[in-house]
């Protein structure tokens, strides 16, 4: 960096130059020795001083680097005679956004800009500042100044994206985008334009404002000549056509733009949807500026009239031929694709063929069957085919490959996407089970068959075949859900396991594994695979779901906050360096990008996920530290008491969330992260439609929103329940800040509370106490039995303070025994109900985990609340005699009742957990491995896909499939996956266990401590 001084503040470059390197080569030691001699020698100097800062900054010593930059800052301006260089400034610009103070650096530049309100330097300085800060007015300001000073064209440009902002990102009108085109058509007249973005910012305002007639002209002018590349020009123009509603004119334009690229399927969907004058192809976002491309089936033709339907339909196959001619060409897939759509389009509109489309299908498998692309490129067309055509097509696949000349590697792709397709139209949840089997078979044999295809493949390329064993393990899960028999999952497992000891890189298998390990409660497992995605940067945002939610609700609560402090440490520092691509963007003149990077900023600072791991996160820094009440009081505290996730629930209530997670990539069996196939009964998913899959998501994001809202509250409620009880003891308002405004507010939380679960405040408690005598079930609670817990022991805590009148107070008041008595009937139901997990996949322990860590842990904190305020403090003692001693006792008497009765409580958890630990894992391992042995009558159930496997293995011939194969598939042996399950359950419930032991130890002491 220092190669690019000149001098800097007046010093030298020479004597600057070693500091920079010292930075550079991050010797920060060596480089604060040096800054500190030179600011000896440059005393006044602002520079010398931000240098210092920053490298204080970059030793983690952000207290003195902040009292530094403020010294640097005073000094700069209070010396009038200074100098001011943009140098000097940035350099405490890093430092300032570094320690998050942002606005001093803003301040800094203003003061300079204010001294020499002509330095353009300085200036785009400042607008740096306001492209950090978002604020979309200033920039605006800032940048007409710099154009009125300097003419320069993409001042002006920073000044109409800083307008375009305000209306897409900020609270600006869009009478604001009228105010821009003026600006900019006052250039044109007096300056033209010379930049090609500059033509697509002025389109694009255009658009904007449905000047479409205005925008085509523009285009047809000489500023059109700005676009070099044809087709570009052409896109634009059959675009703003369509919006203008010349459909034939933009169906035209389209037309030439496939002459010139004819493998561009985006523009075909343009042209057809012109032709048909489709609405679905036809979108008028009003900040898009490109139209969306549709495969609905639902598609609207504007009611055509039949004879202009088949005329339309007609042009459109004619010009398909003319283009398939012309082009000449079978490696490009648009025209073959552009035959499909037509037929499917037909299909819709109840004018079709489905033998025709079936033909098309085929030809088009002749050319592309054997390309990874093919089951998504076919799948919107499979959807129009009726069932029996369906079976059809397959049959005539099968003679396809069988009748195919081209080479092995090409087959073995056609096969591939041949069972592909199989699963897309749902033809094997038809098959009884005996097929299946042998469908896993052929699968898995043709994976072995075709290992020597990739002996010479670099370990990081794609094996030939890989598909199989997805499809495999798919089939295989298909088994275990219809029939129940663990085998089949062992064997889904068992499979995925051996491609990745062959390939460590197959992303796939490793998501398949992290889902089925996590259905089998061995999340160590699922969580190993996970980290080996190596997920970084935004896939962190589209990926995480396959975990994160499992996570949250285990006992391995240190890899979580791991897990939840890497994501937000992800999105944290994004939306901190986001300005800086913003801010790139405006330089290299990139305009359209800047909107984007705004937009893409602002809709992860809206994702439910980010929201949900904050909350999560300081809840579970609130489970770790529970048996430390000052520890929790410590957190409260760094979140402002809990008040901090109030105002984000009511934020919640009045943003939309953004729901950014891939869900493509889940198994079929999980397709959101609440929804779980295996866990309902078999049922036949080929008449299971995708809309009903599609509800379920949205239901999903429903309950997540909501879910988000309810937990928020759960700090706060924790923070006045602690300060309840110890008011409760001491017996006077105001002692600790806890005073009647503050039982309020807990009143009040707790009615919000009640309304999440869907029951007035009054009928919830009647609820709770009902339970507790034994009047209604525990069912009643259903799947939402953590939180009607985390009520019933906040709501004890209320009530121990509560000074409300004898008719206003609870019919059936709510007292310790009643919590007691209601804990445990809960946690003694789910243990009666928690199946071996072993012999039991998908047995829901989490419900379990969370009555221990959650209401259980938050009861202990109301105890030691009540504990604490009861004792004596320091050297004073309390004076005996009186009610006091009388009440006290009596206290004292309750509270050691309560640590008793849950110490009980968690005593049946230890004792079940042990009983389930306490099973040798050879034996676990044993009854693994007996559930792949097949009956010997009619050879039926589980176990000869993993024959299939072992006979690769002991058959492998090195010379044939290569050495790292071989060593590979050598080294794979089921009892080690049999063994890797039953371990990672133990480790799970050791887990577990040592939660439990810990709050019971905990427990116990304090008992102690009250006796004593």
């Amino acid at each position: 960096m220092a190669s690019k001084f000149g001098m800097a503040g007046g010093i030298p470059e020479r004597r600057v130059r070693p500091v920079w390197d010292a930075i550079d080569s991050r010797q920060f030691k060596n480089a604060l020795k040096l800054s500190t001699a030179l600011l000896s020698k440059h005393p006044n100097s602002s520079y010398a001083l931000a240098l210092k800062a920053l490298i204080l900054e970059r030793m983690g010593k952000l207290e003195e680097a902040l009292a530094v930059c403020m010294n640097a800052k005073d000094l700069l301006y209070k010396n009038d005679s200074l100098l001011i260089d943009d140098l000097t400034l940035s350099t405490l610009q890093i430092v300032f956004q570094r320690l998050d103070h942002l606005d001093m650096a803003t301040s800094c530049y203003e003061y300079a800009c204010g001294k020499f309100s002509n330095n353009l330097e300085l200036m785009m300085g400042l607008f740096n500042c306001y492209v950090r800060e978002y604020s979309f007015v200033k920039q605006q300001q800032i940048a007409i100044k710099m154009y009125k000073i300097a003419g320069e064209e993409r001042f002006l440009l920073w000044a109409v994206c800083s307008i375009q902002l305000q209306v897409f990102c900020g609270n600006g009108g869009e009478k604001l985008l009228q105010l821009a085109e003026g600006l900019l058509n006052k250039h044109i007249a007096s300056h033209s334009l010379h930049e090609p973005e500059a033509l697509s910012v002025y389109i694009s305002l255009l658009e904007q404002q449905a000047k479409y007639g205005v925008a085509l002209e523009i285009l047809s002018g000489n500023l059109g000549s700005l676009i070099m590349i044809e087709g570009d020009k052409l896109r634009i123009q059959g675009r703003l056509l369509a919006r203008a509603g010349d459909f034939g004119g933009a169906a035209d334009i389209f037309e030439k733009v496939l002459r010139l690229c004819p493998d561009d399927w985006e523009c075909f969907h343009h042209y057809l949807g012109c032709l048909l004058e489709d609405d679905c192809s036809l979108s008028k976002a009003a900040n898009s500026p490109s139209t969306q491309v549709s495969t609905s089936m639902d598609c609207q033709h504007r009611h055509l009239a039949d004879d202009v339907f088949d005329s339309r339909i007609t042009r459109a196959c004619e010009f398909v031929e003319n283009l398939s001619t012309e082009v000449g060409n079978d490696s490009i897939r648009g025209p073959g694709l552009a035959n499909l759509e037509i037929e499917r389009r037909k299909l819709i509109f109840g004018k079709g063929n489905a033998d025709k489309l079936m033909e098309n299908l085929i030809l088009y498998f002749s050319s592309f069957g054997h390309t990874a692309s093919f089951a998504a490129d076919v799948e919107v067309f499979l959807q129009v085919l009726p069932g029996d055509k369906k079976k059809q097509l397959l049959e005539k696949l099968v003679k396809c490959i069988d009748s195919s000349s081209t080479s092995s590697k090409n087959v073995l792709g056609q096969h591939i996407t041949f069972f592909k397709i199989r699963e897309l139209i749902g033809d094997t949840f038809s098959l009884p089970d005996g097929d299946l089997v042998e469908f896993a078979v052929q699968m898995t044999e043709m994976y072995c068959q075709n290992l020597h295809l990739s002996k010479d493949l670099d370990v990081q390329e794609s094996m030939y075949g890989e598909d199989f064993l997805s499809m495999t393990c798919n089939v295989l899960v298909q088994l275990f859900w219809h029939t129940k028999h663990v085998g089949y999952l062992l064997e889904a497992i068992m499979v995925l396991e051996l491609g990745l000891t062959v390939r460590r890189y197959v992303w796939q298998y490793k998501i398949l594994l992290v889902h089925l390990y996590s259905y089998w409660n061995a999340l160590p497992l699922a969580y190993e695979w996970y980290k080996s995605l190596d997920v970084k940067n935004i896939l962190l945002e589209t990926v995480s779901h396959h975990i994160i939610p499992q996570m949250l609700t285990s006992p391995l609560l240190v890899d979580t906050c791991d897990l939840l402090k890497g994501y937000t440490r992800f999105m944290e520092d994004h939306f901190k360096e986001s300005a800086d691509l913003t801010f790139l963007a405006y330089r290299h003149r990139n305009y359209s990008k800047v909107i984007e990077f705004v937009q893409f900023k602002e809709r992860l600072q809206r994702s439910s996920q980010y929201l949900t791991a904050k909350i999560e996160g300081s809840i579970l820094q609130l489970k770790r530290k529970a048996n430390s009440i000052e520890e929790v009081e410590s957190v409260l505290e760094s979140l402002n008491h809990g008040s901090d996730f109030l105002n984000v629930s009511s934020e919640i209530q009045s943003k939309k969330l953004t729901f950014n997670e891939d869900l493509k990539l889940r198994p079929w069996w999980t397709p959101s992260y609440d929804t779980n196939l295996l866990s309902r009964t078999y049922e036949d998913m080929s008449c299971y439609p995708k809309e009903n899959m599609q509800n379920e998501v949205k239901q999903t994001q429903a309950k997540v929103t909501k879910g988000n809202e309810k937990r928020s509250l759960l700090p706060r409620l924790i923070y006045l329940s602690i300060q309840c009880a110890s008011l409760s003891i001491k017996g006077t308002a105001g002692i600790n800040g806890f005073d009647s405004k503050d039982s309020t507010e807990l009143k009040l939380l707790l009615e919000t509370y009640a309304n999440f679960l869907e029951l007035p405040f009054q009928d919830a408690v009647e609820l709770v106490i009902s339970v507790s005598h034994g009047q209604k079930s525990v069912e009643v609670f259903s799947s939402n039995l953590i939180d009607w817990m985390n009520f019933a022991v906040f709501l004890n805590a209320w009530n121990l303070n509560s000074h409300e009148s004898n008719k206003d107070r609870l019919t059936f008041p709510i007292d310790w025994q009643v919590l007691w008595s209601l804990l445990e009937k809960c946690i003694s139901a789910k243990i009666n109900s928690t199946k071996p997990l072993l012999s039991s996949p998908g047995t829901d322990l989490s419900i379990l985990i969370q009555l221990v860590t959650e209401p259980l842990s938050w009861h202990t904190l109301i105890i030691q609340s009540c504990v604490r305020s009861s004792l004596p403090s320091g050297k004073k003692k309390k004076k005996a005699g009186g009610s006091s001693d009388q009440s006290n006792s009596q206290l004292s008497n309750v509270i050691k009742d309560s640590i008793s009765s849950l110490c009980s409580i968690i005593d049946q958890v230890t004792n079940w957990l042990k009983e389930q630990v306490g099973k040798p894992v050879e034996a676990d391992v044993d009854f693994l491995l007996s559930s792949l042995q097949r009956e010997q009558v009619d050879d039926s159930g589980p176990g000869k896909v993993v024959k299939a496997l072992e006979n690769l293995v002991s058959s492998v011939d090195c010379s044939e499939v290569g050495e790292r194969i071989s060593r590979a598939l050598e080294s794979w042996k089921p009892v080690d996956v049999a063994r890797k399950i039953a371990t990672a359950q133990g480790t799970a419930m050791d887990e577990f266990l040592n939660i439990c032991e810990s709050k019971k130890k905990f427990l116990q002491a304090l008992s102690t401590k009250i006796s004593a």
